[in-house]
């Protein structure tokens, strides 16, 4: 084997994008590995700290502040998915504003593919509801305000 043989060689590894070949020819072995790539080390992510803007509370006035002490919180008693509906091609169990009885099924908490009703512990209007449907809850996160009746 010659030279422009072996380039030629070298050439066919480039174009088919092999990292070896081997040839047997007339007794004559030849074997050529492409060297392999040193690894490639990165050097890790740094964030750079931001400056967050302290949250400048609105004022709240007494009147909303004696309202907002008279709600009624309804939270989860348990970590798992908000659902507003039984099922996705159904009305929701309530909605803004309605009336609802101590019992009344509000929601659904699915967890581990249980789907456990979150019931009303008061007769009342929902003023609030602080959930999206689908989202992830936590155990004691507020779920509902009412205004009791």
């Amino acid at each position: 084997m010659d030279l422009n043989e072996l380039k030629e060689l070298i050439a066919l590894m480039d174009d088919a994008a092999l990292s070896e070949i081997e040839l047997e020819e007339d007794g004559r072995r030849v074997c050529l590995k492409r060297a392999s790539a040193a690894p490639v080390v990165s050097a890790p992510l740094v964030a750079r700290p931001t400056e967050v803007p302290e949250p400048t509370a609105a004022p709240v006035s007494p009147r909303e502040e004696a309202k907002s002490a008279h709600r009624h919180k309804v939270t989860s008693p348990i970590v798992g998915t908000f659902y507003t509906a039984p099922s996705p091609n159904t009305s929701p169990y309530i909605s803004l504003g309605d009336l609802v009885k101590k019992g009344q099924v509000l929601c659904i908490v699915e967890a581990m593919k249980l789907m456990n009703e979150i019931e009303s512990d008061v007769d009342g209007r929902i003023v609030k509801i602080c959930v999206e449907d689908g989202a992830a809850v936590e155990y004691g996160e507020t779920l509902f305000l009412i205004e009791p009746a």
